[in-house]
């Protein structure tokens, strides 16, 4: 006899309202076949489907695709702003959704943003950014460790890229910025941590710190010697510049390694001594290796994914629980990314019912997750396949958040940020999203929903087919919506409200098709409006 907790599992009991739940977190819409999918499968049975499913194009191939790899006076070759052409197709069109799904979770761990990026190729050297998490968003976090470390991108971002060795002449020492950032941000965090994610503490109750100046210090000389490598492109001589335009080969290519400018002193840290001398790319497998092995390596990263797929505040024992099959997939196999998945998804307190009198459960959904699950359930028809969504980060005319443009590494928000002087704050409870939402951000959002869920944006335009036929009936209207957005978390007050008020426009079955969509978008504003909405059960 299965629990309540379990229940969902058994393929009959699953609802159109869990399935749309699940498909929520596990991927970015739910569209009625995706409802359908999981009714058939089950939970663990469409996890494995779409861990089997085919990639999309790539981000480069797409660039290549769109003409982005010209080399012209017009200097595409030193644009960024392909860059954001480029995710927003990866995450609107590209088929594979829970890997994109997934990517996009790991692109707010492991941060590298388009903001600083300079030099030839900016939007390759995110595509190749983007490959990497999406290569291994069902592969193992060491191999992802690995392949972030000397990524190109993440070279240019935390300085690795150039990084030289001590030079006692000079006084010069090594850039220590990434050595700081993949303990704190990438791997151990600050503080010691029990397996369920609380932190552990000294004799006078203060938490106790993972690393100290000197391991940042001694640790840093790992990452000397590295530079892109060139070794594949060409340089092409142009008229109308007096330097050569480099291909782009090198953003994809791991950087390489400069014997002569890496350090070779003894490295220290976190209690492993690397011997002086010891060759670069062994000096790199044990202080990665190392990194891997420290105890507060999964409860850290399992926390933080599970506050971007479920919830802000999970229990110390579903962190546990996922830090467990981080440690073990079960088949004796550390770093196991998409058995992480499936512990986060399928986990008792990931499927429980929704509690509607706690009102501190869930999370927010960060402004990119709106306009993506929009987007992915109610279809959208691409125009001239360009993509031309730009930079939305302005919270007063975009919405305060674009895929790929985090401000900072400490990604768009805090995994520990608290709202000042709110509930939340007293309850000690976490809100991360809430750090980038404002008075102007919330203005911001909703007058850029009135055009788009309309007309659409730039490229592109809703096509609300499945919507079409019902569009005469508010109330079935709004019932689509509650299910496929919301997973029928809209009170029934709202959902009459609602109703009510669209119902005013009169609509009939014969009535004017420009009407219908209007009614629609109306209908699909007020729902992506409403708090019920924006906090995710």
């Amino acid at each position: 006899m299965k629990t309540q907790a379990n229940r969902p599992t058994t393929l009959a009991a699953i609802t159109d309202a869990e399935a749309a739940r699940f498909l929520l977190r596990a991927k970015f819409g739910a569209t009625d076949a995706d409802i359908a999918a999981v009714k058939a499968q089950g939970y663990a049975g469409w996890l494995d489907a779409q861990v089997k499913s085919a990639r999309g194009q790539s981000g480069a191939a797409w660039l290549d695709s769109q003409g982005h790899n010209a080399i012209t006076k017009e200097a595409e070759y030193f644009n960024p702003t392909a860059g954001d052409f480029m995710i927003w197709n990866q995450l609107l069109a590209q088929p594979d959704e829970m890997r994109q799904r997934c990517a996009f979770s790991l692109s707010q761990f492991f941060v590298v943003s388009l903001n600083p990026i300079d030099g030839y190729w900016p939007p390759y050297i995110m595509a190749a950014w983007w490959n990497i998490l999406l290569d291994e968003a069902f592969g193992n976090f060491r191999t992802l460790l690995e392949r972030v470390t000397l990524n190109a991108g993440m070279g240019m971002y935390l300085n690795t890229k150039g990084n030289l060795k001590e030079d006692p002449k000079t006084g010069r020492a090594p850039d220590e910025n990434y050595a700081r950032e993949i303990m704190q941000l990438f791997t151990i965090g600050l503080y010691q941590l029990n397996p369920d994610g609380t932190e552990k503490k000294d004799t006078a109750g203060k938490p106790i710190e993972t690393y100290v100046q000197a391991d940042v210090t001694s640790l840093a000389n790992v990452f000397t010697g590295y530079d892109h490598d060139m070794s594949r492109v060409k340089f092409l001589r142009v008229a109308w510049q007096n330097f050569p335009v480099v291909t782009a080969e090198f953003t994809s290519d791991p950087m390489r390694l400069e014997a002569k400018n890496h350090s070779s002193r003894e490295v220290n840290f976190l209690g492993l001594t690397i011997p002086k001398g010891t060759p670069a790319p062994d000096q790199l497998k044990l202080a990665l290796d190392h990194l891997f092995a420290h105890p507060n390596v999964g409860p850290f990263f399992c926390r933080q994914m599970i506050q971007r797929m479920v919830t802000s505040n999970p229990s110390p024992a579903y962190v546990k629980r996922v830090a467990d099959v981080f440690a073990d997939n079960g088949q004796g196999v550390r770093g196991d990314l998409k058995s992480v998945w499936r512990a986060i998804l399928l986990d008792p307190e990931a499927l429980a019912p929704a509690d509607p009198g706690d009102s501190m459960s869930g999370k927010l959904r960060e402004p990119v997750q709106r306009i993506l699950s929009w987007a992915r359930t109610v279809g959208v028809d691409p125009g001239d396949g360009k993509y031309k969504i730009y930079n939305l980060s302005r919270e007063d005319t975009g919405i305060g958040q674009s895929p790929l443009r985090s401000a900072s590494v400490f990604n768009f928000f805090r995994p520990g940020y608290v709202p000042p002087h709110t509930a939340i704050a007293k309850a000690g409870k976490q809100a991360p999203e809430f750090q980038i939402t404002n008075e102007t951000s919330v203005a911001g959002y909703i007058n850029f929903l009135q055009t788009a869920l309309r007309f659409g944006n730039w490229q592109f335009k809703p096509t609300y087919l499945a919507l079409k036929p019902i569009a005469h009936d508010p109330a079935a209207v709004v019932d689509w919506f509650n299910l496929h957005l919301t997973a029928n978390q809209l009170s029934p007050a709202t959902v009459t409200l609602i109703a009510t008020a669209l119902a005013s426009k009169g609509i009939t079955p014969a009535g004017d098709d420009k009407d219908k969509l209007d009614m629609i978008a109306s209908a699909c504003l007020l729902v992506m409006s409403a708090p019920e909405y924006l906090v995710q059960k």
